[in-house]
């Protein structure tokens, strides 16, 4: 219809991308997806610059997973996969004669440090050091760079997001196989995989470890109000810049491992040191710095401008999530 308002949506095959896109649907917009494959590909910049023209709203979920093991090939992928697809969306975005009124570009929580003493906010986090950590500056850093004076834009600093995606199955599957105690860090043969990438690298170039004993933070968002968040920023003329994107009620490893064993009724649950999880990883392919960073995140902004959580507690979360 030609009164149709339109959203883009640019990594829409993605877990996040996919709920995101439907529930834009529902709200009557026009979807435009972006992606590897489809009517609108990255190789097109033509494409990608009538999709943003004459769009009301921009949000992008573009990225290679995390989920991986951190090797060269990866680690470059990882940041490239970000940053050119930012730069892309940005540069469509300043060519545009009707550009998007918002645009909200995903980030992520790991972009402040570990950290076992206080919880972080918009206003006063410190940003931590190494690999994923530049990996979010220097994704932000596109994101916000040049002027783009008729878009507002919102970084969305996302916490793990708990929701039919890889990362929930893989926790309820270990809880479900008496595997789901805690996760301890420990020594470990120094390796680089963790080492700062970017035009500015950050942190030490071999690993470090911190005694958490299995209470590492674990900030935690229910895809729910990822949605939610994302309707309620996109409504609000007021918010601009990054904006966290994590329940008010950040658990620990120990605490979130216990409540998935009772959600799926399993009565044990081995603790996994940091010399268990290094083999266990390689073997699944992917990384334990996913489960031993201790990543202390609260909603600020959100908690400021008055947005309700459909989600504020792990256990109701997790709950259900488990009964689906």
């Amino acid at each position: 219809m030609p009164n149709t308002p339109a959203a883009v949506v640019a990594g829409a095959s993605g877990f996040v991308g996919t709920a995101l896109a439907r529930a834009l649907v529902d709200d009557g917009y026009a979807v435009r997806r972006i992606g590897r494959i489809g009517e609108t590909t990255w190789d097109d910049p033509a494409a990608i610059a009538r999709a943003v023209d004459g769009a009301s709203v921009l949000v992008n979920m573009a990225g290679k997973s995390v989920n991986c093991r951190y090797t060269d090939a990866n680690r470059n992928e990882i940041l490239r996969s970000r940053v050119d697809t930012t730069r892309a969306l940005r540069e469509a975005v300043r060519t545009a004669d009707a550009p998007p009124a918002v645009w909200l570009n995903a980030s992520t929580a790991t972009i402040y440090r570990h950290s076992m003493d206080r919880p972080h906010t918009e206003t006063d986090g410190e940003l931590g050091e190494g690999f994923s950590v530049d990996v979010a500056r220097n994704w932000e850093q596109e994101f916000f760079a040049g002027d783009l004076p008729h878009t507002r834009r919102v970084a969305l600093r996302m916490a793990i997001v708990l929701g039919a995606g890889p990362a929930t199955r893989s926790l309820v599957t270990l809880a479900r196989l008496g595997l789901g105690g805690p996760q301890i860090d420990s020594p470990w043969f120094p390796h680089t995989r963790y080492r700062g990438i970017g035009p500015s690298p950050t942190g030490p170039d071999r690993l470090e470890w911190h005694r958490t004993r299995g209470r590492q933070k674990f900030s935690w968002i229910h895809l729910d109000d990822v949605i939610g968040a994302i309707r309620f920023i996109r409504d609000r003329d007021d918010i601009a810049g990054p904006v966290n994107l994590a329940s008010p009620n950040p658990s620990d490893n120990q605490t979130l491992m216990q409540t998935l064993r009772s959600s799926v009724g399993a009565p044990i649950g081995l603790p996994a040191w940091r010399w268990m999880l290094e083999p266990a990883m390689w073997v699944l392919r992917t990384e334990p710095e996913l489960v031993l960073k201790s990543r202390w995140v609260v909603p600020g902004t959100l908690a400021e401008v008055g947005y309700t959580f459909v989600h504020p507690d792990l256990s109701a979360a997790i709950t259900s999530l488990t009964a689906r």
